[in-house]
């Protein structure tokens, strides 16, 4: 019998450019990830009050939000916004369980860099959730470093990140 990653990997994922439609499967999808780890949670009316809606708050901001299909799941997502005319900001990087550890998340950063050096940028930065071990060994061993900053959030999860900044180029 296949395990759950074995079916997954043998399945096609298609990766597209996200629609309003698509967040109940973003959510559904972020709130599986967070279900990883103690305490993190949702935050809907607040942290995440834009998942509702999470293409078009994207694109107001002037940036990109894709999501990772396989058999009509949304498996995984990351979107960019600009910050400056050097700097684009990763948000929402996540992968399912179940898809890890098969390329995916590095295809999605991949479209990250794309959309940054299109947009004429040099660095990448983004913030992680100190708890996110898993993702943070991702970010180093794709040319991220911490920069040494943290940040609090006063939300339910009593989040604490720490900031991390990237080239657009790969190395």
């Amino acid at each position: 019998m296949a395990t759950p990653r074995a079916a997954w990997a043998a399945a096609e994922v298609t990766i597209r450019e996200a629609t309003d439609a698509d967040a109940a499967g973003v959510i559904a999808l972020i709130d599986s990830c967070f279900s990883d780890y103690d305490g993190c949670v949702m935050d809907l009316p607040g942290l995440d009050a834009d998942l509702p809606a999470v293409a078009s708050r994207f694109r107001e901001q002037g940036g990109r939000f894709w999501v990772a299909e396989n058999a009509g799941r949304i498996v995984g997502c990351v979107g960019y916004v600009p910050l400056d005319r050097d700097t684009v900001e990763l948000k929402r990087l996540y992968v399912a369980r179940t898809a890890r550890r098969q390329g995916l998340a590095s295809r999605l950063l991949a479209l990250v860099r794309d959309a940054a050096r299109t947009h004429g940028a040099r660095h990448i930065d983004l913030w992680s959730d100190t708890r996110f071990v898993e993702a943070h060994a991702f970010y180093l061993a794709h040319g991220f470093s911490q920069t040494g900053a943290t940040r609090k959030l006063d939300d339910p999860s009593d989040t604490t990140e720490y900031a991390f900044r990237g080239p657009v180029e790969a190395r």
